[in-house]
């Protein structure tokens, strides 16, 4: 996860290895990895496999093409940001899975869940 994604969560995802990609030489995060990169973080992850990448926009934009299968929320609603994920050719990915959800409060909205994998036996 990038630094900004980090420092937003709060601390360290429990139960799994948490690796900090910043440019910052001196940040450090308590329990944490540190990378300078996303190819440093990707060397420092340690098994089981699959690495996962949580955010923010720039590492999801380095590690979409290296990526073989997306987990993503898909909102169906704008809110204001300044970070999305990046539009990714959809008719290189087979959806795989989803599950249909929406928040039931006033002001709800939809979403779901949805998986993808890369289809690698395109001619």
């Amino acid at each position: 996860m990038g630094r900004r994604t980090f420092e937003s969560i709060g601390g360290p995802l429990p139960a799994r290895q948490n690796i900090v990609v910043t440019r910052q030489r001196d940040y450090r995060a308590a329990r944490c990895d540190m990378a300078a990169s996303l190819a440093d973080a990707i060397a420092l992850a340690k098994l089981p496999e699959p690495v996962f990448v949580i955010g923010g926009e720039a590492l999801y934009r380095a590690a979409l093409p290296l990526a073989d299968a997306l987990f993503l929320t898909e909102i169906d609603r704008d809110f204001p940001g300044d970070a999305r994920f990046p539009d990714f050719a959809r008719d290189e990915w087979r959806e795989t899975a989803r599950e249909l959800l929406r928040q039931e409060e006033p002001g709800g909205f939809a979403y779901a869940f949805a998986a993808y994998e890369r289809i690698h036996d395109r001619p």
